[in-house]
């Protein structure tokens, strides 16, 4: 149903799932696409908090995310269709645009599914927290700004590491789109490790 759709920079690391990918035993990671089903979920808990158009669902997502995850429009718009096809969803002309609303039976659904679609929000928002952390901390290092206190105690490996990943990183920032996946990727399983636990 598409390709998910990238930006230049550290905004679109890690964006899509793995088919049949999702939470708990979903399989839900890092540099993968996300199923059809999860994404209609997230676009049933979007229009059950109010209608919308096609592009404001898009918008939503990438700022709760804040650009991790952002579908491009040839997965929203056939998701779209599939719901009003199957009954979840309803769609109203307004000029131009169509204005998609939730219906009883796509309430229903999303109320059995509820904890998934939360899980996935939930998921997004941590991750794109975690690359904005990169991107704050790559504009530090650009401005030449103080490093603070708790900085300053760093250990010399630790500042050294530091220091080279923000040089890898820097080089990258005009990669292509896969690459930039690939290392989003590893970053993932680099913070999970580094923070002792496994996504």
């Amino acid at each position: 149903m598409g390709r998910h759709r990238a930006h230049p920079g550290f905004g679109p690391f890690g964006r899509g799932f793995m088919e049949g990918g999702g939470m708990g035993g979903r399989g839900f990671g890092m540099g993968r696409k996300l199923a059809s089903g999860d994404l209609q979920l997230l676009i049933l808990k979007l229009l059950d908090e109010k209608s919308r158009y096609g592009y404001e669902i898009i918008k939503e997502l990438d700022e709760r995310s804040k650009g991790f995850y952002v579908p491009s429009p040839g997965m929203v718009y056939p998701a779209l269709t599939y719901l009003e096809e199957i009954g979840h969803a309803t769609v109203a002309a307004d000029g131009s645009r169509k204005l998609y609303s939730i219906t009883d039976p796509g309430k229903e659904h999303l109320a059995k599914n509820l904890s998934t679609a939360d899980a996935l929000l939930t998921q997004f928002e941590r991750v794109g927290e975690r690359m904005d952390r990169v991107r704050r901390a790559l504009h530090d290092e650009e401005s030449g700004a103080e490093p603070d206190d708790q900085e300053r105690r760093g250990s010399r490996e630790l500042h050294r590491a530091r220091h080279d990943l923000r040089a890898a990183l820097a080089n990258k920032w005009h990669s292509s789109r896969e690459e930039q996946r690939r290392i989003a990727a590893i970053l993932a399983r680099a913070a999970a490790e580094i923070a002792g636990k496994q996504e």
